[in-house]
């Protein structure tokens, strides 16, 4: 079977397909938490429609359990640099960010967020040596901004900044990832 050829309307996007290794591993932080590492893999990819597919997949650095999951699109408003990231993640909560695709750079800050009727309160996992330590991050995601962006040496860097009701916004994720499949 052919591969699908990809819509026009993602060539401002099409920087950012393929599949991709966390390289070092990623580092987070948050003023409620203790810096952690984490290994990433994500897949960004298109089956002919007008937007990308992704899956992001988290692994702890020592162990490789399964961490933090999503999955989602990513839309460009056709004849424009507007970008929709749509994200459904493994703790429950739902994301709209919206921004714009500048050369090798995409911005994107919340637009919406939305979490299960049955969801506690947003919580991240840290594994330490000891075990497993569930540490509650924020009371309350009140905005989240992403930055990707195509570096000199052809790898795609991503930041994570977040805002919450206790904290202001602050920088929360920091990956560099190597292309291993176009």
């Amino acid at each position: 079977m052919e591969a699908p050829r990809m819509n026009p309307v993602l060539e401002p996007l099409s920087w950012m397909l393929g599949t991709w290794l966390s390289d070092p591993p990623g580092a987070g932080t948050f003023p409620t938490l203790q810096p952690f590492q984490y290994l990433e893999e994500v897949h960004i990819s298109h089956v002919g429609q007008p937007m990308l597919n992704f899956s992001f997949n988290a692994f702890h650095p020592d162990t490789h359990k399964p961490m933090h999951r999503e999955c989602g699109f990513i839309r460009l408003e056709p004849d424009t640099n507007k970008v929709a990231f749509v994200s459904a993640q493994n703790t429950g909560i739902v994301e709209v960010e919206e921004g714009e695709v500048n050369g090798q750079e995409l911005c994107i800050a919340s637009h919406s967020i939305a979490r299960t009727s049955f969801a506690k309160e947003p919580h991240v996992e840290q594994v330490s040596p000891g075990g497993t330590a569930r540490h509650p991050c924020f009371a309350s995601i009140l905005e989240i901004t992403r930055k990707f962006r195509l570096n000199s040496e052809g790898k795609l860097e991503q930041t994570v900044s977040m805002a919450t009701t206790t904290q202001p916004m602050t920088q929360h994720l920091h990956v560099t990832y190597k292309k291993v499949t176009p």
